[in-house]
């Protein structure tokens, strides 16, 4: 038995199915922003990209999560 996807990462599947881009093409972007902070980040996929707030917000905790453990 296999332990369900928890946290952000739980966002990923929903995340790919309705803006149509694999979750590394936006990790990708959120690494190459010139923005760093989480909510100007989060605020910049919003307006710029149309992503709603939760899956904005799941994309950015994650990556820059990401980046923290390296």
């Amino acid at each position: 038995m296999t332990d369900a996807v928890k946290g952000p990462a739980a966002y990923f599947p929903s995340i790919e199915k309705k803006y149509g881009r694999p979750v590394s093409e936006w990790k990708d972007l959120i690494r190459t922003s010139p923005l760093t902070k989480h909510m100007e980040l989060v605020a910049w996929l919003k307006s710029e990209h149309g992503l709603g707030h939760g899956h904005a917000n799941a994309l950015v905790a994650h990556t820059l999560a990401e980046d923290d453990a390296r």
